[in-house]
């Protein structure tokens, strides 16, 4: 960028009005009005002029600033042909001026040619542009040579520095656009990752809920095929009426979370096993709340691993362990001790894979399959 800086047109944001505070368009309207009005002055008021001159020279004013509107809206374009020829024409008007003896707006309209040039086109094109028109108003200007030079000076650093300035409004209005684009993307992102979220709140509550159900309902069937008593049945079926019970509070625990209404984990890991006379919780580290995101998944895997316990290992002792270390937090969760339930060959091991996809997804990871005793499960967090 900086290498093509002669040819580079300055930035569409800068050339056009965007951007700008109404106090800085209201001033730039002043000055345009100032200027029509010191040119139609002296078209009207030139004393060596009829009225048919007068008139003339009216028509040239207004000639001069539709090209001059012309050329504003060239430039936005970046056209620099059209541009180029537009400027040609008011310095055409200004030295047909100049021989008619209307020496002000001459003078005005070199200087203005001087000086939009320099703001509003390439630094290549408006070099020459710039020289020629301050150099006809150096000609033509009757001031003393030192006068001249200074003035020629501080016209073409003028045009120089509303460049610059114009660049700089132009480069913050696009970065500001880019702001407003890139703050658009990340609440759609958030958005997203929020919708995700409930989507994986929503599916781990009901397959946990619903494979619980499942358990108790096929054991129920398979005793019925099996034609056992019916206490044997009933007790399955009132199992599965718990679990329904259990799924609903989850449900309402679930959208408690999403709310930010979490429970201590310590807590939740008590009341998950405090039916059980066959489990314990054990905590260790210093206890800190955690992250939505990384509670949630502890509260699923402890729940997905005591629903597979169930399922496949009924009567097992189980352990809950809860580790807080500086930089993550580990579920363990070990089973021994069990016999095969009557279902132990059913289900496709779903529930942990969509554990281990939320564990990586926050960073961490999760282990399960059989050890020395039993079957563990380990969860890792980092937080």
């Amino acid at each position: 960028m900086s290498g093509n800086v002669w040819t580079r047109w300055p930035l569409r944001e800068a050339l056009s009005r965007q951007g700008t505070s109404r106090p800085r368009r209201m001033l730039a309207w002043a000055v345009r009005l100032l200027v029509l009005g010191v040119l139609l002055w002296s078209a009207f008021s030139h004393r060596h002029v009829g009225i048919w001159g007068a008139l003339a020279a009216a028509a040239g004013v207004v000639v001069a600033g539709l090209a001059g509107w012309a050329f504003f809206r060239t430039t936005c374009a970046h056209r620099l042909v059209s541009s180029l020829a537009l400027t040609g024409l008011l310095l055409a008007i200004a030295v047909a001026a100049q021989a008619t003896g209307f020496r002000v707006p001459a003078l005005v309209i070199f200087c203005g040619c001087g000086i939009t040039a320099l703001e509003r086109l390439p630094l290549a094109a408006a070099g020459p542009v710039t020289a020629v028109a301050l150099a006809a108003y150096s000609a033509f200007n009757t001031d003393a040579w030192l006068n001249t030079t200074i003035t020629v000076a501080g016209m073409a650093l003028g045009g120089y520095v509303l460049r610059l300035d114009a660049e700089a409004r132009g480069s913050a209005q696009r970065l500001l656009v880019q702001e407003r684009a890139a703050l658009a993307a990340e609440a759609e992102s958030a958005a997203l990752t929020e919708r995700a979220r409930i989507a994986r709140e929503i599916h781990d509550v009901l397959a946990h809920s619903l494979s619980a159900q499942l358990v108790h309902l096929e054991a129920a069937r398979l005793l019925i095929e099996n034609g056992a008593d019916r206490e044997r049945i009933l007790e399955r079926v009132v199992a599965a009426r718990g679990m329904a019970r259990d799924g609903l509070a989850e449900t309402r625990q679930a959208l408690s979370a999403l709310r930010g209404e979490l429970t201590p984990l310590e807590d939740f890991l008590a009341e998950l096993v405090s039916g059980a006379d066959n489990a314990e919780v054990t905590v260790t580290g210093e206890r800190r709340p955690l992250p939505a995101e990384a509670s949630q998944a502890v509260r699923r895997v402890a729940q997905e691993a005591l629903t597979n316990v169930r399922k496949h290992a009924q009567g097992a002792k189980v352990r809950l362990r809860l580790d807080y270390s500086p930089r993550e937090v580990t579920l363990d969760v070990r089973d021994w001790g069990g016999r095969p339930g009557e279902l132990t060959g059913s289900g496709g091991g779903y529930g942990l894979l969509g554990m281990r996809e939320r564990a990586e997804l926050l960073g961490g990871s999760l282990d399960a399959g059989p050890d020395e005793e039993g079957f563990m499960v380990t969860l890792k967090v980092p937080v």
